[in-house]
């Protein structure tokens, strides 16, 4: 396991170059977006002892997510000793937390899905798969864009699972579709000279797919349900409504759409969530790289906030601009203010508009994960995912209506639209001067803290001076600058534990952290040159989500284990699996965290892991798979028997094409490379690590 093999590339972490440039814009290599100079986690120190009170406390009450369920457990101790390798050493000779009771996967760079040991797998559905009637089988010489629009779309990231009433062993996957690249879509690609056909299959290639699919119970084999009536796609041209505070702001107005209260479709999604009321909810991430020609923007307050959003240059990578004005933003200026939004589907009305929904403000959204307040009111946690940008949650002003009534979907329908837009700021409790940027541990023995959360706007009140509540939405990045947010090491996916009720965040990496020019190290992000990532943990003043006052601690910091920077929650670090740059993440049934990891920076293929969040094994990461070349893990679902991974740009490493594919995943050597949604389960037919 310490054989670590070279890297893949020398982009950021382990990513090619080939993902950089399709799924970013080359974001890593652009000027940071976020200049300003904002207070840091360690500037304040004051009231250690009385931040540490609240991870402290004793039993708590907890209110989960989605489901209603209340539970009582222990917050784990914030004390050096509590979290100290001495304490589990003993404990870490017995069994591994249930769940999780399987042999680890050790790390490889094998062109296959690598499971532990006992497990079968099969694909679930493909790229091209088609899932509505009338829709042709993939052909990869014969693509097109009426024949994409009916098929499932390409590089699957976030997935959503929900039963399907009244059909017994059937249930619907949300999928989202974050890119697309062209390179390894179509044979001789050119990319200084793309056909109308080529974009249009990539519009339709992106957005989200839901899709029924049917259970095997001996085998735990899933399989996708062609042309079933609830199957769906949504594209890059779907019309969405425009709901909450900013709908019909002169912001989102454009000459197709002088009411700024439609628009055509969706773009890049990544992370998502399930409401309790049962609707799917997408986030916009890196919208920026669809627009061209911002370098010719003259107006300066214009050019500034397309600078803030990392919308930069002259001609896109795909040159969608070349066929579609909305993507030139001297044409268009507002057309960019139309995307970066979560969006919510009903997944099972196929005929339902979907909504972008403005009161969640407007950034690159990777996560959308919700929780109730202790009076049932919807709270939803999101992260920006860019280096240095922020962590933020809503807070409706309205509560969930229970039951599947008319009067109740229509009131659940208004949720998101009424409450009250904050953003964090983090404050560790240790000196300064213990937090140099190496990943040493402070005296106290946890990197931790407390912090705030900052209100930004409220329905058509702005809490930031000088900013309208319409800017405020439409420009939430600037909004959050204006008011001392915390920089963070890339906020990706984040999940609040249906146990506990504590927040996780996962902090995918920055390799900025430090520079001379750039944010210092802090508490909360504690590594100069951050190439591997953290897990950072929130626990809400009272534990309700309502709060505006949290405990936090890192959980995780990772790396190889043998890297003295590396921690992971005081678990003996000679036991567990090298981790790097976690990514989605979500929990099972018995309150184990499960991460994917995207940009492996140890060498080896991106992963599934497990590990405990509380007992006497908490910290204890064990990889459960591994994806092929150029792959990277996506979307996670664990089920009580089955695993579910989106296998995202397989093959995707710089030189690589149709002509030249780099993997021969998932059809086998002379057939297209195509980013799958798998599904792994236990040979025997048990419970996945039980």
């Amino acid at each position: 396991m310490r054989n670590l093999l070279p890297l893949i590339s020398s982009h950021p972490g382990g990513r090619s170059a080939l993902t950089c440039r399709y799924r970013c814009g080359d974001a890593c290599f652009h000027e940071t977006p976020n200049t300003s100079d904002n207070a840091y986690v360690g500037d304040v120190i004051a009231g250690a002892a009385s931040r540490r009170s609240l991870l402290r406390a004793g039993a708590v009450v907890t209110v989960a997510a989605a489901t209603g369920v209340v539970a009582v457990e222990r917050a784990p101790q914030a004390s050096a000793a509590a979290n100290s390798a001495a304490a589990p050493a003993a404990a870490a000779k017995g069994k591994a937390a249930r769940g999780l009771r399987f042999a680890p996967v050790a790390p490889n760079t094998e062109d296959v899905v690598v499971t532990a040991e006992g497990h079968d797998q099969n694909v679930v559905i493909r790229w091209g798969d088609p899932i509505l009637r009338g829709a042709p089988a993939f052909d990869p010489d014969k693509q097109s864009a009426k024949a994409q629009e009916g098929q499932f779309g390409y590089n699957n990231d976030y997935m959503a699972v929900l039963d399907v009433p009244g059909e017994r062993d059937h249930q619907l996957l949300v999928v989202n579709h974050e890119y697309t690249d062209e390179v390894l879509m179509f044979a001789g690609y050119d990319p200084e000279n793309p056909t109308r056909e080529q974009a249009e299959i990539g519009w339709a290639a992106h957005g989200l797919s839901v899709v029924v699919t049917a259970e095997e119970r001996r085998l735990g084999r899933l399989t996708a349900v062609p042309r079933h009536r609830l199957n769906r796609r949504i594209t890059a041209t779907t019309a969405f409504e425009v709901t909450g505070p900013a709908a019909g702001s002169e912001l989102l107005r454009t000459s197709a759409d002088p009411s700024g209260k439609r628009i055509l479709g969706t773009l890049n999604n990544c992370g998502g969530g399930i409401t309790p009321w049962g609707t799917v909810l997408s986030g916009e991430e890196n919208f920026n790289q669809y627009f061209a020609n911002a370098g010719s923007v003259t107006d300066p307050t214009t050019a500034a906030r397309l600078k803030r959003y990392g919308i930069a240059g002259a001609a896109s990578e795909r040159k969608w601009e070349r066929f579609d004005d909305r993507f030139d933003v001297v044409k268009e200026p507002n057309e960019t203010n139309r995307f970066g939004w979560v969006i919510e589907i009903d997944p099972f009305d196929p005929d339902s508009t979907p909504r972008k929904l403005t009161a969640l403000g407007r950034f690159k959204h990777e996560a959308a994960e919700p929780r109730l307040t202790s009076d049932g009111r919807p709270v939803l946690y999101m992260g920006d995912d860019e280096k240095f940008d922020y962590f933020y949650k809503f807070v409706s002003a309205k509560r969930m209506m229970k039951g599947n009534s008319r009067i109740a979907r229509e009131h659940n329908r208004t949720l998101l639209d009424e409450g009250t837009l904050y953003v964090a700021k983090f404050t560790g409790d240790s000196p300064a001067a213990e937090i140099d940027g190496s990943g040493k541990l402070p005296k106290d023995g946890e990197f931790d803290g407390a912090g705030e959360w900052i209100p930004l706007a409220c329905g058509d009140r702005s809490f930031v001076e000088g900013m309208t509540a319409e800017e405020v939405y439409v420009f939430t990045r600037i909004a959050a600058d204006k008011v001392g947010a915390t920089k963070m090491d890339r906020p990706e996916d984040v999940e609040p534990s249906p146990r506990t009720g504590r927040v996780y965040i996962a902090l995918t990496n920055n390799t900025d952290r430090g520079k001379a020019d750039k944010a210092p190290a802090d508490e909360a992000n504690p590594r100069n040159g951050n190439k591997h990532g953290q897990i950072l943990e929130l626990t809400e003043r009272w534990n309700n989500a309502g709060s505006t006052r949290f405990n936090w601690r890192l959980f995780l910091v990772c790396g190889d284990p043998e890297d003295p920077s590396t921690y992971f929650g005081g678990f003996p670090k000679d036991q567990v699996s090298p981790i790097s740059c976690p990514d989605n993440i979500t929990f099972d049934a018995y309150g184990n965290l499960w991460i994917s990891t995207d940009g492996n920076a140890l060498g080896n293929h991106d992963g599934l892991f497990g590990v405990a969040t509380a007992g006497s094994r908490r910290g204890e990461v064990k990889q459960f798979l591994t994806v092929p070349t150029g792959a990277e893990t996506c979307g996670p679902i664990v089920q009580d028997r089955r695993v579910l991974v989106a296998v995202q740009h397989p093959g995707e490493l710089d030189g690589a094409s149709v002509e030249k594919p780099a993997s021969t995943w998932p059809d086998g050597p002379g057939k297209l490379t195509r980013p799958s949604v798998i599904s792994v389960w236990r040979r025997d037919g048990g419970d996945i690590g039980a």
